[in-house]
């Protein structure tokens, strides 16, 4: 059996939290910015966000689920780092060759305190469930069926951080009609669930190569139930 302290193991650990929480952070970063495709508008970030998803199927795959509820900790807590390293570059005084951009950059960059509420808790709560809900869907099939319980974690959660988001952002920010706020709900959603469905290649080959190269068991594998 591959201990799975040994090099390779902590490499894969390294790579998979570094895009988790280069993904992360980049969402939130860029979701300022509205995506229009057809009926279908949503924020720029919610690809980047997806990957999050795909990162801890990955990691909890081999590495268990307290592991991986520690990397949605270390998620949680870079977003609370990058906002306030965010808020305050934001009000530093800016160089006089540059005031003409001072309000596009706050405008963009700026926080805005019931958006960032609603993100967090939203995060917290659907990448919670994730990491559960692949863990239970793994031991329900003996550790077959990775596209089950890759999809049935992503969609279900994808939809919790989407109505969980939306409905406390509405209350303190947006206020938008109900009409308009089931509307976001649902777009939103869909987008989501065509880029879960679109990732489940990416999660096979992800644990293929890691059992072919590093030589890695899976936790299914460990637990003798594959």
């Amino acid at each position: 059996m591959v201990s799975l302290e040994n090099q390779s193991a902590n490499g894969l650990r390294v790579i998979l939290v570094s895009i988790f929480v280069s993904s992360l952070v980049t969402a939130n970063l860029i979701s300022s910015k509205m995506i229009e495709l057809g009926f279908l508008v949503f924020p720029a970030g919610t690809l980047a966000y997806c990957v999050t998803f795909l990162c801890t199927d990955i990691y909890d795959e081999f590495f268990g689920r307290k592991e991986a509820s520690y990397v949605v900790l270390g998620g949680f807590i870079s977003n609370i780092v990058m906002v306030l390293l965010v808020s305050v570059d934001v009000l530093m005084p800016i160089a006089s060759f540059q005031e003409s951009f001072q309000e596009t950059y706050s405008r963009v960059l700026g926080v805005v305190p019931g958006i960032v509420f609603a993100s967090m808790v939203a995060y917290i709560i659907a990448q919670t469930h994730d990491v559960y809900a692949f863990h239970f869907w793994g031991m329900k099939t003996g550790g077959k069926h990775l596209w089950l319980r890759n999809n049935a974690s992503t969609i279900v959660s994808q939809g919790i951080d989407t109505v969980t988001f939306s409905l406390i952002a509405n209350t303190l920010v947006y206020h938008a009609p109900l009409n308009t706020l089931i509307w976001m709900i649902l777009t939103l959603w869909f987008v989501k669930y065509i880029i879960a469905l679109l990732d489940t290649p990416f999660c096979y080959l992800g644990v293929s190569l890691v059992k072919k190269r590093l030589k890695l068991p899976s936790v299914w594998e460990r637990k003798g139930i594959s």
